[in-house]
């Protein structure tokens, strides 16, 4: 049986971490359950650098930030991106792209506005985490 392969954007991991009993966060759980989670070396140091800002500090702890990164960093299949992308309108969301683009991934889940505004990308449907939850 095919495992679906999963991009998750930054955006709706941080969502996971910070909103406990979300839709982000039940899309990710979902996420690794049953599918296979995507990550690359460039996603996993943008989401550190993200839950490194301080902003984050009233909401969650940095030792509880640095331990969802290990986590996730176990869990994911680790993707080398060998073929560059430039498709979106924000050029910092193409790497989402590549690493779905390399990683042959199904489906990509984001809440990110010009990547949803693509809808599909390389026939990768692209979905919010309430889509990706389905009905």
């Amino acid at each position: 049986m095919h495992r679906r392969r999963v991009v998750f954007d930054i955006n709706v991991l941080v969502s996971r971490l910070l909103l406990p009993a979300s839709t982000p966060d039940r899309a990710v759980r979902r996420g690794v359950d049953e599918a296979l989670v995507l990550v690359s070396e460039a996603s996993m140091i943008e989401l550190a650098d993200v839950l490194s800002r301080p902003k984050f500090d009233p909401y969650v702890t940095l030792a509880d930030r640095r331990m969802f990164l290990q986590l996730l960093g176990r869990i994911a299949d680790m993707v080398p991106v060998v073929y560059r992308v430039q498709a979106c309108r924000d050029p910092k969301d193409d790497m989402v792209l590549e690493l779905a683009l390399n990683g042959r991934a199904d489906l990509i889940v984001t809440g990110d506005a010009d990547l949803l505004a693509l809808r599909v990308f390389r026939d990768i449907p692209i979905v919010t985490p309430r889509a990706f939850l389905g009905p």
